[in-house]
């Protein structure tokens, strides 16, 4: 998925503007106009007390001469409704605790899909019965990932201890994608980009961005844009950058323009920003092998059915590029087009920029040891297969270099919960897909779709953007782009294999494709959440807009892939 997770932004500063929030001690009260319309002196009294400001902390208890004066106005108006007064012995009921456990209706509806393939759906006979029920299991398990009657690592969890208790699987096999080295690279890269969050590197690049570029709102756009294509492939998590880097930056920048977020001002500089970056973000992530999670684990998945493309890191790089980097460019473009912004011209934001770099001081110790470690294990990744080391290698060498010299400590670490979350409930996807894979169900679906697309006497480019299509819209369903991988992946391209699709060109489209329907709703991603929560964008637009710059996508990806790939030799 690009998890949905709470990064916290960097000890640095990361606001553009000096105006602060008034401090609670500071706010005035709204008078108590319902206590009585003709208040008594002693009402008044005390009412005149609720605006004056006072030392109350939002944490501190409250002074006892003035829990009288609240007791008075308790008694006031108390006497004016014609009811008793509270008295301090009476305490108010508490409110009902929440809902614990599993969501019915989400578990009864997941459940009853395992169920119904399992017991009611007859078994086609090239299927052995071990497959056709670790199908089932497998079907229940994408159904509470997509209906959530439990959090994801819960219902993996689940899903697994069942395939073990009716012996679907053995112990050793159900458990045995915990030791796979991609998913051990994914979990690495989250500290990598908590690392880019605490030392404020990531904060630094993009400022400068904004200094060079920020001159006029479109040129922020394209700072933003481009700052975050720089720094992504060394930092592995869209959902990081969006909220360590990059919203707190545009919130800054909105604000000091006068555009806050849930009022009508908005539309002014901050629902462009936002909604820019947002379907920036796809294009960004589809560059490079490293820039997300999920690429890693398609190439994964791909390498489990024969696809073994050489190189990964460079053939990723250069099969993206072109079609990419014109997305990239043509996004912000047709965004202002389409959903311009009030405000044309930002000639503060440089000087800002500048402001905020001079606070921020020369880059730390910290910051350069980020850079350094970054740089190595980036050229470990690119150069990695000619020097005998493996992704997952360099990656835990700069995770010790970052510990060893306390860029990160171990807490960090601890405490990076979608980490250990994604470990848990991708290890448990990329066990089942693997077994289904195994024991023939993933070849028996692929055989069947692609007899179903040889009927209709379609040529394997036609089939190959069926298919592309289909994968693509069907991301409506899911609320995580790892978990539509894990789910869909497999078998999609064992269908495009099957229909006569080049292997590599299918696998690379395939990966392509899964960052760039990330933007297509608020719930399509972890930073579609971190973007619409932050109360810019109307959640109307959100789907509008997602749909138009996923057909812009298609357009730019089709047209332009296909010229560039049919150059690299793909086809």
């Amino acid at each position: 998925m690009e998890s949905a997770a709470i990064y916290s932004t960097s000890t640095t500063i990361t606001s553009f503007t000096l105006r602060s929030r008034p401090s609670i001690s500071s706010t005035r009260l709204r008078p108590l106009n319902s206590l009585s319309t003709t208040p008594t002196t002693t009402t008044a009294a005390a009412l005149s007390f609720l605006h004056r400001p006072t030392n109350l902390s939002l944490f501190n208890p409250i002074p006892k001469t003035h829990k009288k004066l609240i007791a008075t106005i308790s008694a006031s108006a108390a006497a004016a409704a014609d009811i008793p007064a509270p008295s301090e012995s009476i305490a108010t009921s508490p409110p009902p605790p929440p809902l614990q456990g599993a969501k019915l209706v989400p578990l009864i509806i997941s459940l009853a899909i395992g169920i119904a393939v399992r017991f009611f759906v007859p078994k086609p006979v090239e299927v052995t019965p071990q497959a056709w029920q670790l199908l089932s299991i497998f079907l229940s398990t994408i159904a509470g990932l997509v209906l959530s009657p439990l959090p994801v690592g819960a219902w993996a969890f689940l899903g697994l201890t069942a395939a073990i208790l009716t012996k679907t699987l053995t112990f050793a096999a159900a458990f045995s994608a915990f030791t796979n080295e991609v998913i051990w690279l994914i979990v690495i890269s989250f500290f990598f980009a908590r690392g880019f969050v605490k030392t404020g590197l990531g904060d630094r690049i993009a400022t400068y961005f904004v200094k060079w570029l920020g001159k006029s709102t479109l040129g922020l756009s394209y700072g933003l844009t481009l700052s975050e294509a720089l720094i992504a492939p060394a930092m592995p998590s869209t959902t990081a950058r969006a909220g360590g880097v990059f919203l707190p930056i545009i919130k800054s920048l909105s604000l000091s323009a006068g555009s806050k977020p849930n009022d009508p001002s908005k539309k002014k500089l901050g629902s462009f920003l936002i909604q820019s970056q947002f379907q920036s973000a796809g294009n960004s992530s589809a560059l490079f092998l490293t820039a997300a999670a999920q690429n890693l684990l398609c190439l994964k998945l791909a390498e489990e059915l024969g696809v073994v493309i050489a190189n990964p890191w460079v053939s990723w790089f250069k099969a993206a590029s072109l079609p990419a980097f014109v997305s990239l460019l043509a996004t912000p473009f047709i965004l202002y087009k389409l959903y311009p912004p009030e405000t044309k011209d930002t000639p503060e934001a440089p000087a800002m920029a500048a402001k905020k770099l001079e606070l921020m001081g020369p880059v730390t110790k910290n910051e350069w040891v980020m850079i350094g470690t970054m740089l190595l294990a980036v050229s470990l990744w690119v150069f990695g297969d000619a020097l005998g080391i493996a992704s997952v290698v360099a990656a835990m060498l700069g995770l010790s270099i970052l510990l060893l010299l306390g860029v990160l400590d171990w807490d960090d670490c601890l405490s990076e919960k979608s980490a250990w979350d994604t470990l848990a409930w991708f290890a448990v996807l990329v066990g089942m897909a693997g077994q289904l894979t195994s024991l023939g169900i993933v070849s028996w679906m692929s055989n069947g779709v692609a007899k179903l697309l040889q009927s209709l006497s379609l040529s394997w480019p036609a089939a190959f953007a069926l298919l592309q299509a289909a994968y693509f819209s069907i991301h409506y369903l899911f609320a995580s782009q790892t978990g539509h991988v894990g789910a869909l992946y497999s078998a999609f391209l064992a269908m495009n294999i099957a229909s006569g699709v080049p292997g590599v060109l299918a696998a690379l489209a395939l990966a392509y494709n899964t960052n760039l329907f990330g933007a297509l709703t608020h719930y399509s991603s972890g930073q579609a959440a971190v973007y619409f929560g932050a109360g810019y964008v109307d959640l109307p637009d959100v789907f509008k807009y997602g749909f138009i710059m996923a057909i812009v996508n298609a357009v730019i990806w089709v047209v332009v892939g296909s010229f560039w790939w049919k150059f690299l030799g793909l086809y």
